[in-house]
């Protein structure tokens, strides 16, 4: 049995030096405690229990701070710049053909409507979000 351990030691192991982020270690230290119930002799019901609770206390007791060290933040583009700025359309937006841009703040950006309508060249618009590489905008109203 206690290869049984290794290996799921092994293997959480290499999955853990496979992700970004911390998933899979307490497996690890759940497998050297059903490791070491297995050198003991404890049955193999005991050797799971040993394991559940091993990695649920390491989990428990090390979670909370991993994910303080861990919070990755995002970095801003200055994309959102843009959100709540009025623009002017330069290309007709039609979302079914594909196709439209808009000016704002002096930059030219393709644009889709936010509800689906039809929005001719030179109307004010208002952009809404950011889909990708796309401004989704509404219409401005006054």
């Amino acid at each position: 049995m206690p290869f049984v351990w290794i290996a799921v030691m092994v293997v959480a192991a290499v999955l853990e030096a496979s992700t970004a982020q911390l998933v899979s270690i307490w497996f690890v230290v759940g497998g050297i405690g059903g490791l070491i119930a297995s050198l003991f002799g404890a049955s193999f019901s005991a050797q799971i229990l040993t394991f559940a609770l091993v990695t649920a206390a390491t989990l428990i007791a090390t979670r909370p701070l991993v994910k303080k060290v861990l919070d990755f933040k995002t970095t801003g583009t200055n994309a959102d710049r843009y959100l709540g700025k009025i623009a002017v359309v330069t290309v007709e937006i039609n979302n079914t053909l594909g196709t439209g841009q808009v000016n704002v703040l002096g930059s030219i950006w393709t644009a889709r409507s936010a509800d689906g309508s039809v929005i001719p060249v030179d109307t004010r618009v208002v952009v809404d979000s950011i889909d990708g590489v796309k401004l989704i905008v509404r219409p401005k109203t006054n």
